[in-house]
């Protein structure tokens, strides 16, 4: 689904992303993790083509898209959900919800009221909200909207940034439950995530970044187990 070969990329003179490799395959979830300032956040936005990468190579479904711009990146099937929701404040849930959909392009466009439809089947809230401003939204409901706007495009790849920031533990539950039930259903994804004993629970594999670099990798289970990845980038905290 996805292949990234010596990627490098940063901001201006500074360098992020030191020749990272990696792949997702289809129907996984692969997450990503590590410290603040690891790099996360700058590789999903280089994928997503709003970071343009310095050197390196990204393929999706087969296809080069190192230098394709941001905008048509969506329309061949990878959709990001960015970190802090970023939901258009000012619109209905609805309205943001089919501002999703616009990536769709031709006869497909006659799918919106059933991808409508889905999204209020797997986010019920969303419907019972549909005519409220997306600004007035709880920090869980707007993540939630973030995540149908982005699947209104019917993605292969969904891209999630750390979905769980500032939510409670009760919505960070039902949040990785609709992950999971993304894959069940067919989707891939690649997480993003700084709660690691979450995201390795659900994951089929992992990598860990720290300082722009893939250090670990392997499947979610033996880095959960791996004292190394504790000390690596948790520092106070431990998996257990």
């Amino acid at each position: 689904m996805l292949r990234i070969r010596n990627l490098e990329a940063g901001y201006g003179r500074l360098r992020v992303l030191k020749n990272i490799s990696m792949h997702v395959k289809a129907g996984e979830i692969v997450t990503i993790i590590g410290a603040n300032g690891a790099g996360k956040t700058t590789l999903l936005s280089t994928i997503a083509g709003l970071i343009r990468a310095t050197s390196g190579e990204i393929r999706f479904r087969d296809q080069e898209i190192t230098r394709m711009p941001a905008a048509k990146i969506p329309r061949q099937g990878c959709v990001m959900v960015p970190e802090g929701r970023q939901v258009f404040a000012s619109m209905t849930v609805e309205e943001n919800l089919l501002l999703g959909g616009r990536a769709l392009e031709g006869g497909a466009k006659k799918e919106l009221p059933a991808l409508l439809a889905r999204q209020y089947e797997m986010f019920p809230i969303l419907r019972d909200r549909r005519a409220q401003l997306a600004g007035t939204l709880s920090g869980g409901e707007q993540q939630m909207l973030a995540m149908g706007r982005a699947l209104m495009s019917r993605p292969s790849l969904v891209m999630m940034d750390e979905p769980s920031t500032g939510l409670a533990p009760l919505i960070v539950r039902d949040i990785f439950q609709i992950i999971v039930r993304l894959r069940e259903e067919g989707n891939t994804v690649l997480l993003v995530e700084q709660n690691a004993k979450a995201a390795l629970g659900i994951a089929d594999r992992g990598y860990v970044l720290e300082t722009g670099k893939v250090i670990i990798q392997g499947p979610a289970e033996d880095l959960l187990a791996n004292a190394d990845v504790q000390r690596a980038y948790l520092g106070r905290e431990k998996i257990e």
